[in-house]
């Protein structure tokens, strides 16, 4: 299953280590990652494969969340299929 990964909020030193960091963790795989900063803001993209994951989806997107609030930056966990449907145009 792969998941798709937001990450959004000022920028700052670490945002990319810590998150990844808990991916690795977690044994979720980044499959694509995509970032840029426009005027001081982050903003971060990333495909997941999460089969391997240790403890559910459901628990990686509530963790995730709170690593956010931790360190300043939105973080979102959605299903792949999710993420598709609401973006079609």
């Amino acid at each position: 299953m792969k998941g798709i990964i937001t990450v959004i909020g000022k920028d700052q030193v670490g945002i990319i280590a810590k998150v990844c960091t808990y991916l690795s963790n977690n044994a979720i795989n980044i499959l694509d990652i995509s970032q840029t900063i426009v005027q001081d803001y982050f903003n971060m993209m990333m495909i997941v494969d999460m089969r391997q994951n240790r403890g559910g989806f459901t628990q990686a997107a509530e963790e995730l969340s709170r690593l956010g609030e931790e360190i300043g930056v939105v973080i979102k966990l959605q299903h792949e299929e999710i993420f598709n449907s609401m973006h079609r145009i």
